[in-house]
């Protein structure tokens, strides 16, 4: 892999070589500090969205690199950003992304951008149009923080975490639909579905019914899994899809069949209570099956406690290696020499 890495937006760019050197960056890191690599280097990070591990383990990386980083709120203490092009802005934002991206890529040697997808327009949000057109303003290193349909950051991390806990390549791997009070984006779904098929697993999604993953997820799930010798289907049938699983990921995401529509929507999951995950959802399941979740979790709703605070949960080590994944992409992206 290149020294320089020159954006991190997703996963199928950098391709499974590239994330296993990733990995492999990110173990000799976390056993070789090299607290000095990006000394005098600056990270812009900008979210449009709110964030907690995002925000803090980036912040935390570029620290431990030796570098110094910003971080804006737009509308939060600056102005607000307006995104949509060519309308007139008599609302409530005073600056465009036009301007106000490639004023601040200029601060900085890399810039994150986290910008969430609207939740009215599937086809908008899947082929990821806003942060596209925010791409294409910035001239430096760019991090996706999270957009529409990806989270590259997270699927990198939950990699590092199912080879730190021995997960093999062929095992299965349910991501499973859970419970919210309300939709939530695509995002993470469509970047784990991918890394797991792109890591080699038998990879299934269950979910209730209207709430199966668009085909341009899925097909590009297969595509990965056809290159590591994988495999991708989805089903409603829930104790089919658990029979003989190694993990769990449990996620929440919005109804496809009535995208946009917060009303039909919630109507369709009033009925979805017993999907939280709980112990007993692991009866049939290998007998070591872990639980992973992306935070954050909507505890009793999602995940039960006895499942979130007994051994089979991953969930605090996904979040730790948000940051050990985080620096190895730092690094690769601004230090003069890596190796």
């Amino acid at each position: 892999m290149s020294s320089n890495l020159g954006r991190f937006l997703d996963l199928a760019d950098v391709g499974r070589e590239g994330v296993l050197d990733l990995l492999k960056l990110a173990l000799k890191l976390e056993r070789q500090p090299d607290p000095q690599a990006l000394a005098g280097k600056i990270l812009g990070l900008v979210f449009l969205n709110p964030s907690l591990r995002t925000l803090a383990s980036f912040q935390a990386g570029m620290a431990r690199l030796g570098g110094t980083s910003f971080v804006i709120t737009p509308g939060q203490g600056t102005w607000a950003l307006e995104t949509r092009m060519g309308v007139a802005m008599n609302g409530g934002a005073a600056e465009h992304i036009r301007e106000g991206l490639p004023v601040l890529a200029s601060y900085c040697d890399a810039l994150g951008i986290r910008a969430f997808a609207d939740g009215k327009d599937l086809a908008a949000d899947l082929a990821d149009q806003n942060f596209l057109a925010m791409a294409a303003l910035v001239d430096k290193p760019l991090i996706n923080l999270e957009s529409a349909i990806n989270h590259p950051c997270q699927a990198l991390a939950d990699w590092k975490t199912l080879d730190d806990v021995g997960v093999p390549t062929r095992a299965k791997f349910v991501l499973s639909w859970v419970n919210h009070p309300r939709a939530l984006p695509l995002a993470v779904p469509a970047a784990v579905v991918h890394m797991a098929a792109l890591r080699g697993h038998e990879v299934v999604v269950l979910r209730p019914e209207g709430y199966a993953l668009p085909p341009e997820i899925i097909e590009r799930a297969r595509r990965a899994a056809a290159e590591s010798g994988g495999s991708v289907t989805e089903t409603s049938e829930r104790a089919a899809a658990l029979r003989g699983a190694h993990v769990v990921y449990a996620k929440e995401w919005g109804s496809t069949a009535h995208y946009g529509d917060a009303t039909r929507d919630l109507e369709l999951r009033a009925g979805l209570g017993d999907w939280q995950v709980r112990e007993p959802w692991f009866s049939h399941a290998a007998p070591d099956c872990r639980l992973m979740h992306c935070l954050p979790v909507r505890r009793n709703v999602a995940v039960a406690d006895e499942v979130l605070d007994g051994p089979r949960s991953l969930v605090l080590r996904e979040a730790h290696n948000r940051l050990l994944v985080q620096i190895a992409v730092l690094h690769r992206l601004l230090a003069r020499s890596s190796t």
